[in-house]
């Protein structure tokens, strides 16, 4: 088995060396990393140049022309790898030794499966250890050996990010290439479609240290560690729970029609066989919403029809 890294990177010299060095010594060795790095301005170039002399087997290392942002820089790190297995990589982070062991691990024993992400750590600038909650706890806090994750990444949100992301090579033309809808990441795509053909698992074990930090182009995953907050993510990622205020019907109701409103937009340019079902699974869903409020609460069904008309 061959094991490919697909890491993008962007003015990130202050953290990109822990990072690879902790890719570099993995228990299970990885065979290749190819970064593309999107115009930055720093000394990052320089760095993965001495990594390269260092490692040259190992390194493929491609500066863009043109910036193309992380979406379509992350569509473009996989499609260059030759792996049968890709890890996605940010610049910024660091991997337990472990993690491609595990993964792979996971892989082998689960063959249906072919996309995997797990828990993580949160660190900051100095590598210390934050206590907060993350979207990687939703399944533990949910209590669920069963979760729909489909209907979750589809519905709700997101809580499988490309930080934490593995992918089988031969999943790779299902997912590429990447719709560039607002607010809507690559992860979150990957994550849908192999949800949807039930080819996505999920760790719960902590496999990388995330870190939080000014710089970071996507951020927004971590919440105070308290009952409040574990409520909040109870009311918003439980599929199956009945909302109870009006806030968790408004959030529900504005969650379904930001979608439905960005893939519309997106599908009026770009046909997509792929993204037409998935807009048509959350206009089911969302109908069934709208008549579970109009028999058992008019009011509010009639405000909503009102405010998101």
């Amino acid at each position: 088995m061959k094991i490919s890294v697909a890491l993008c990177t962007f003015n990130g010299e202050k953290y990109l060396q822990q990072q690879i060095d902790s890719i570099l010594h993995q228990t299970v060795k990885v065979n290749e990393i190819v970064v593309c790095d999107d115009g930055s301005g720093d000394s990052t170039l320089q760095i993965l140049q001495e990594y390269h002399n260092q490692f040259p087997e190992i390194f493929r290392i491609y500066s863009n022309e043109k910036n193309l942002r992380s979406v379509k820089n992350f569509e473009k790190a996989i499609s260059l790898c030759t792996g049968d297995f890709i890890f996605l990589s940010d610049q910024d982070d660091i991997w337990e030794e472990i993690k491609v062991e595990r993964y792979l691990n996971h892989f082998k024993q689960h063959p249906t499966i072919d996309v995997i992400c797990s828990n993580g750590y949160l660190i900051d600038d100095n590598n210390t250890q934050l206590e907060k909650y993350t979207v990687w706890d939703v399944p533990q806090i949910l209590k669920s050996n069963n979760l729909d994750y489909f209907k979750i990444f589809c519905t709700i949100g997101n809580f499988a990010t490309g930080a934490s992301m593995a992918i089988r090579k031969s999943f790779v033309e299902k997912i590429l290439p990447f719709p560039l809808i607002d607010g809507f990441h690559h992860d979150e795509w990957i994550a849908v479609i192999a949800s949807e053909e039930n080819r996505f698992d999920f760790i719960n074990d902590k496999l990388f240290s995330y870190r939080i930090h000014s710089e970071q182009q996507v951020g927004g995953i971590s919440y105070p560690k308290d009952e409040n907050s574990k409520e909040k993510m109870i009311q918003k990622f439980d599929v199956n729970r009945t909302p109870k205020s009006f806030r968790e019907y408004k959030i529900k109701f504005r969650t379904f029609n930001d979608k439905e409103k960005k893939f519309k937009e997106y599908l009026q340019n770009t046909p997509d066989t792929t993204l037409e079902r998935l807009l048509n699974y959350i206009q089911s869903e969302h109908d069934l919403l709208k008549r579970k409020i109009k028999s058992e609460k008019p009011l509010l069904s009639f405000i909503f029809n009102f405010l998101y008309r």
